[in-house]
């Protein structure tokens, strides 16, 4: 086997596995109910989504925003539910998380590792309606990417280290 060959097997088996998990998960989940347009409606996000949505979304908001300002923590899960809401992505939480190539904390492992306190509660605050990146579908720490196609995205908003773009 070639030297590539080598290197990229382990991602092929990788993405086959995370293909397999999103088609048994999408055949196992309820039929999702769509969000709340206004924050007042999100008060019962229970009625909407589980404790597991919860803590998959704090958990990403731990691995992506640990030490960004509480606001760019709600960012990071506004723009994940923004995800939800919108047509062109996976209608669910675990849907958007796990699309392919959508996040690199799932690439890296580090979604699998416990929320925090502050984590849990910017998820909170996102599943009831606080959107403080104006309708944000995409973020970014500018420091961190050289990806132009993110960098032509419409800039909404920047909140600590990170852009949030439409």
């Amino acid at each position: 086997m070639g030297k590539y060959a080598k290197l990229l097997l382990p991602v092929g088996i990788a993405a086959a596995l995370l293909i397999i998990f999103l088609v048994w998960n999408q055949r196992q989940a309820p039929a999702p109910q769509p969000l709340a347009e206004e924050p007042g409606q999100l008060e019962s996000w229970r009625e909407v989504f589980s404790e597991t949505d919860l803590d998959l979304l704090a958990r990403v908001v731990r691995a992506e925003a640990e030490g960004e300002p509480y606001d760019g923590q709600v960012a990071v899960a506004a723009v994940i539910l923004n995800r939800v809401k919108h047509p062109e992505f996976p209608n669910t939480i675990p849907g958007v998380v796990y699309e392919p190539l959508a996040f690199s904390v799932v690439a890296n492992g580090t979604v699998n590792k416990p929320s925090n306190a502050s984590a849990v509660q910017a998820a909170h605050a996102a599943l009831n309606g606080w959107d403080p990146t104006g309708g944000a579908l995409y973020f970014y720490n500018p420091n961190k990417t050289r990806n132009a196609w993110i960098r032509s995205r419409t800039v909404l908003k920047t909140i600590g280290k990170h852009i949030f773009a439409s």
